[in-house]
């Protein structure tokens, strides 16, 4: 088996993985696995942009097997896999928060997780809706200044680059939320 052949058998297994008959719950299940894809760079993007104490990202790698559980959770309940993906961003951004601390601008990321709050549930699930975007708005009113101090205290220029990545990340994320949210327009909701 050529590299080649085994990178297309992975990417057949986790695309079954993530897909579901629910368009909704799919799209869902794609961003939970572009974000866990995503976060064992984390520390290469702080390290290459912020600086050479990198440790503190090592714990944002708790909420890895919260978001691997997406597409699982999901073929259990749907509403609870949908959910699941906010929360974990949510529970992800409070931890990064805590240890990064707030001047590393991380709450940005709340932004995304409110997104996929008000965008991959139905009418008829506004509640759950509404329950996930308060939280996050929750989280950015209610606990500012209350994480004490961080795991690690950087500079004010490595602060101000910390919050260009995570503002840069939380964007990005935003565009691509924006973009699978796009491409179920004009598709049955199953």
């Amino acid at each position: 088996m050529t590299p080649l052949d085994l990178a297309r058998r992975i990417w057949r297994r986790v695309a079954a993985f993530a897909a579901h008959d629910d368009p909704m719950v799919a799209a869902c299940n794609l961003i939970a696995l572009v974000v866990a894809s995503n976060q064992p760079f984390y520390p290469l993007y702080v390290y290459w942009t912020v600086g050479e104490h990198i440790s503190p990202t090592f714990f944002t790698f708790l909420s890895t097997p919260f978001f691997l559980a997406v597409p699982a959770v999901a073929r259990w309940s749907p509403t609870a896999g949908r959910a699941l993906l906010p929360l974990a961003g949510i529970a992800n951004t409070v931890l990064s928060a805590k240890v990064f601390g707030q001047a590393s601008g991380v709450e940005i990321f709340l932004v995304p997780c409110a997104l996929i709050a008000a965008t991959f549930f139905r009418p008829s699930e506004r509640l759950v809706a509404f329950i996930l975007i308060g939280l996050a708005a929750l989280v950015y009113l209610g606990l500012d200044g209350t994480f004490g101090a961080p795991v690690h205290l950087y500079s004010a220029s490595e602060y101000a680059a910390f919050s260009r990545l995570n503002a840069l990340s939380a964007g990005t994320l935003t565009v691509f939320v924006g973009l699978v949210a796009s491409g179920l327009s004009g598709r049955p909701s199953g």
